[in-house]
């Protein structure tokens, strides 16, 4: 979603003029969008823009700011506490950066003509603005970008108890689907094959705003809008709540080809009582039903989630619910998260704080589970021919192209710059556990 958001921020910048510089000591305007999700994720963007004030000392006209969930959070109070910062703006506002960051280059020009370096100039919006779902359709394309991601709402009203997310995105907001499906076909156009459809809690798109149509949520209404579409390869989504997948979205993944076969399905834990204390509306049981119900639509689907471990109150007895479960089920990959404790959060207050290092250890514990059930899904592969999309060059190996499965795993092979964004097979020969290795002999 970040990135997403950024893609539009930067888009609506070219659009006005500036071009992007791939050093931060030649740029003339910084910005960091921000996460709030975990406490780590403020440090680093706060220690970040901390370091860049150096940056001012040669370049007293540059501007810094902050955009994004910690802006929103925070406000005010990074502009008070970080004194090189000139631009605070939240999370319903990204499409007004552009204008923002031209008024304060306009105003510091002004100031430097009369002398007046030391005046303080800054613009701080985190308000909500109605409509504001529908402002992030822009895209900045590389050059044969085969994949991109298309925001479909914003908000959630889940409330879960760990999560900042309704404080800093607000309350849900969907899109419509034929503006949706008008932004697909651009980017289809555009030479786009793969899309991702993104949102806070993307399976209850349109909930408030739609109804129901011969049984089906607006969100599978617009999983088939956007199916139809012509020259569409690929659909995805993420993230999904357990709760909004009914039949209709379970079936979904058997009648829809272009749907991908990979589910990111957060469990954050496997004890029913954590579960509750999350407010996380399901039980172990239900979660683990729902993932054979998907695996019985879909046999080659892909599994992946979300755990959080340490949350507050968390016993020997409930973590040991959680590994049972992971075990059990056999994910593909997931994130495993230590409880971080988030102001304006209810779980921020609550009592039996689990220490650091009893999280660390559950951490790593159940990573090892993690790694050695993705270890055995890739060593499945090995010997398999597998459709793939190239979407460029390897980001590990500049030699090597990359590629992803329709579980969404990733193959690296030698290739050229004709297979870029084209669907192929290739013949997987080794697995490192998380990156497939494909035969370039295959290849055409």
């Amino acid at each position: 979603m970040n990135e997403r958001d950024s893609e539009q921020v930067a888009r609506m910048l070219v659009a006005r003029g500036y071009e992007m510089t791939p050093s931060e000591t030649d740029a003339d305007v910084v910005l960091l969008n921000t996460c709030s999700v975990r406490d780590m994720a403020e440090q680093k963007a706060i220690g970040k823009m901390g370091l860049l004030g150096r940056l001012r000392r040669s370049k007293p006209e540059m501007v810094f700011g902050f955009l994004g969930c910690m802006a929103q959070s925070r406000g005010q109070e990074l502009v008070r506490d970080i004194g090189h910062v000139d631009l605070v703006v939240g999370t319903q506002k990204f499409h007004r950066v552009a204008e923002y960051v031209d008024e304060i280059l306009e105003r510091k020009r002004v100031l430097r003509e009369r002398l007046m370096d030391d005046e303080r100039y800054s613009i701080v919006d985190v308000e909500e603005e109605p409509g504001s779902q529908e402002t992030i359709r822009e895209h900045v394309l590389k050059e044969r970008q085969a994949t991109a991601f298309v925001s479909i709402m914003q908000g959630c009203n889940m409330h879960c108890t760990f999560c900042i997310v309704p404080f800093t995105r607000g309350a849900e907001r969907s899109r419509r689907i034929e503006e949706i499906v008008r932004e697909v076909e651009e980017l289809v156009a555009r030479g786009v094959r793969e899309v991702t459809l993104l949102g806070q809690i993307v399976n209850l798109f349109g909930r408030h705003e739609f109804e129901k149509r011969d049984g089906k949520s607006p969100f599978v209404q617009l999983l088939e809008a956007v199916h139809a579409i012509p020259g569409l390869a690929r659909l995805r989504f993420t993230s999904p709540h357990p709760i909004g997948f009914r039949d209709d979205l379970v079936n979904a993944f058997a009648e829809l080809p272009k749907l991908m076969p990979h589910v990111h399905l957060p469990m954050q834990s496997g004890s029913d009582r954590m579960l509750k204390a999350m407010h996380r509306a399901y039980t172990a049981e239900r979660y683990f039903a729902l993932v054979q119900k998907l695996r019985a639509a879909r046999p080659d689907i892909a599994m992946t989630t979300d755990v959080i471990v340490g949350f507050p109150g968390e016993t020997d007895g409930d973590y040991a619910a959680t590994r049972e479960l992971v075990q059990r089920i056999g994910f593909d990959n997931a994130y495993i998260f230590r409880y971080s404790q988030r102001r304006d959060t209810p779980a921020a207050s609550l009592p039996d704080q689990v220490p650091e290092s009893v999280k660390e250890e559950r951490n790593q514990d159940l990573l090892r589970i993690i790694d050695a059930s993705a270890v055995a899904k890739g060593e499945a592969l090995v010997g398999r021919r597998v459709s793939i999309l190239c979407e460029g060059v390897s980001k590990t190996n500049a030699d090597r192209l990359m590629g992803r499965t329709p579980g969404q795993k990733i193959v690296i092979f030698e290739g050229g710059e004709r297979h870029i964004g084209e669907i192929f097979d290739v013949q997987i020969t080794r697995s490192s556990g998380f990156s497939l290795y494909g035969d370039p002999a295959v290849l055409g």
